[in-house]
């Protein structure tokens, strides 16, 4: 396993522990060269591939990356842990494999996505739902925000708070 601060391919295994109810070994490695600690994660690769439908049309393989990536984009300066961002991506796969048998549509993974950022951080929610809503102008992101506003009083008093 390549170090991520410093690239080398010397490392050992200090912790491995079953997580995702054993469907995944997380470790806790230590590079040799650099001594910084990191952690990585061993999967099933899905035997049989999920296929995204694009809005045009097209079709592409499921990519666990850019899920990661899109919502550490909405999480970019918020107060989500790492562990949260992994834990929301195995629980959003866990959706989409269970909802959709071999092709999802981007929009309905968006929608999961959106479902589980609301309940994540409603700042990321907004952020995310920008683009996945494709929002035309400021007027779309202020009714989105209004939306998650009424949303959260309904919730009750000090639960999921856009602003602090």
């Amino acid at each position: 396993m390549r170090c991520p601060f410093c690239d080398a391919d010397q490392d050992k295994v200090i912790d491995s522990r079953a997580s995702d109810g054993g469907r995944v070994i997380r470790r806790r490695r230590e590079c040799l060269k650099c001594s910084r600690r990191f952690t990585t994660y061993e999967r099933i690769e899905e035997t049989v591939r999920l296929m995204v439908i694009k809005k045009d049309g097209s079709r592409v393989p499921y990519d666990r990356s850019k899920l990661l990536r899109g919502i550490q984009q909405a999480c970019y300066k918020r107060p989500v842990t790492a562990d949260q961002l992994t834990q929301a991506v195995e629980q959003i796969e866990d959706d989409i494999y269970r909802a959709f048998d071999r092709e999802a549509e981007s929009a309905e993974i968006g929608r999961i996505v959106s479902a589980h950022l609301q309940r994540l951080d409603q700042v990321a929610y907004v952020r995310f739902a920008s683009v996945y809503k494709d929002f035309r102008d400021a007027e779309d992101f202020l009714d989105e925000v209004r939306q998650v506003i009424a949303t959260s009083k309904l919730q009750g008093p000090g639960q999921g708070k856009l602003f602090k």
